[in-house]
């Protein structure tokens, strides 16, 4: 009979947060995130060229970030794959949650388009796609999204080789490959049971290296948005601001009646929890990406008590297959362009826009300019809508990066919750504890029951 695997040390999550969440505010992250992302606007709006010159902190920071990220995925699904009992359920998860990402993306795109259509932001422009001229950014999104098929994302799924994959930071060749590894380790039984042990231990190093990076969080946040404001400036907001208050309000009206409907039938308050991840949404606003909330996301939602090969697979996959906030915008955005270009669409031509989206929108998590070259892709490939119409949207496209990056940030989160529901392992009780208290709370029964190590550890 094989010798138990040992316990692996669990995640570090817990003492960090409990800790936090006995801090006065002033010392809070979220505080001091809020307070360098309003110095930021000031200083970008007064001294241009000094927010301007602020370009290198913001992305030095996102970089530190990204360069954790697919270690991070790799370990955790891994670790989650290697601690499960059964592969069966490794299978069951991944199916459960492209299911639910693809239901999402639909109810998005669907929002968006009876938003756009509603209320119609384009109509009185009168724009003539003859003097749209590409140039720099957009001209290359454009050229990109012409070269990029529907099935994109099935290709490049495959990595042509590992360490390119994590070189490159492809999370979605990272993640297959983390699967493959995961099962492999699993299949060989006591024999990679040592290597699980392994990754355990070397997640908690690689979370306390975040916990390092974090602490300029707020630097960062400053950063860019100092050269946001500098760069663009503030009379950019105004200039298209009701395409951007529309893209924010059917934004808002997804995440609280959407989601909020979805988890009200989970049992769960849609403003706890976004109020328990207050931390991971005050830094994706800072920095404009939802990547720089990914590690401490799955630590957020390991603390509710959710099996970590449930949170290891869903939430990296999400971050490719399930951008509700993506697809609000491309929805948006492709009709609002066909009505500032006087070019009539038909319900059946939206429709069919509409399922080319559910296509293009795939795949393309963390890319730079991914929202323009999914745009590109699809008018191009349906061709009743200038491409060039996205010069029309390009300068403001800066300023709605970052409420796509909160609305994917929270329909990854509910989509983690629905997927553990479906599995039966939600323990709806203990999320509301949580939720309640803003402090994670152990369930080692829940990990005993499922061969996972605690979730949460005691201080040492």
């Amino acid at each position: 009979m094989a010798a138990p695997a040992s316990p692996a040390p669990a995640s570090p999550a817990a003492p960090a947060q409990a800790e936090t969440a006995k801090r006065p505010w002033y010392r809070q992250l979220y505080f001091w995130v809020l307070t360098a992302i309003v110095t930021g606007i000031l200083t970008g709006w007064l001294w241009p060229s000094i927010g301007t010159a602020m370009e290198p902190v913001g992305t030095t920071f996102v970089a530190a970030i990204k360069m954790l990220i697919t270690p991070i995925v790799f370990l955790t699904i891994v670790g989650g794959i290697g601690s499960v009992d059964s592969l069966g359920r490794v299978g069951r998860v991944g199916l459960k949650s492209l299911l639910y990402f693809q239901a999402g993306t639909l109810a998005a795109l669907l929002v968006g388009l009876i938003a756009v259509n509603v209320f119609q932001p384009g109509a009185g422009v009168h724009a003539q796609p003859g003097d749209l001229h590409l140039a720099g950014d957009a001209g290359q999104y454009v050229k990109d999204g012409e070269n990029q098929d529907w099935w994109h994302f099935l290709t490049d799924l495959v990595p042509t080789s590992a360490v390119g994959a994590f070189a490159e930071g492809n999370v979605l060749q990272v993640i297959f490959f983390s699967v493959l590894f995961g099962i492999a380790l699993k299949a060989v039984g006591p024999l990679g049971e040592p290597l699980v042990d392994g990754v355990h231990r070397l997640t908690a190093v690689v979370f306390k290296i975040l916990h390092y990076v974090m602490l300029a969080a707020p630097v960062g946040a400053f950063g860019a948005m100092a050269f946001t404001i500098g760069k663009y400036g503030i009379s950019t907001l105004t200039s298209l601001g009701q395409l951007i208050g529309l893209f924010y309000g059917t934004s808002a009206f997804f995440v609280i009646v959407i989601l909020g409907a979805v988890t009200a039938a989970l049992k769960v308050n849609i403003f706890r929890l976004l109020r328990y991840l207050r931390e991971e949404f005050v830094l994706v606003l800072g920095t404009s990406s939802s990547e720089s909330a990914l590690p401490r996301l799955m630590m957020k939602l390991e603390g509710l008590g959710i099996r970590r090969d449930i949170v290891g697979l869903t939430v990296p996959t999400g971050y490719s297959f399930n951008l509700d906030g993506s697809s609000i915008y491309l929805s948006l955005a492709a009709v609002y362009i066909a009505q500032a270009t006087d070019t009539p669409l038909s319900i059946g031509q939206q429709l069919g826009l509409l399922a080319v989206m559910i296509l293009t929108s795939k795949g393309s998590g963390g890319v730079t300019g991914a929202g323009f070259i999914a745009l590109a892709a699809t008018l191009t490939t349906v061709g009743t809508v200038p491409a060039a119409g996205i010069m029309l949207i390009f300068g403001i496209d800066k300023f709605m990066s970052e409420c796509r990056a909160l609305t994917n940030l929270a329909g990854n989160s509910v989509a983690t919750l629905v997927v553990a529901r479906w599995e039966n392992a939600l323990d709806t009780a203990h999320v509301n504890t949580v939720l309640h208290t803003r402090t994670p709370l152990p369930q080692p029964q829940q990990g005993q029951e499922a061969g996972l190590p605690a979730q949460l550890p005691t201080k040492a």
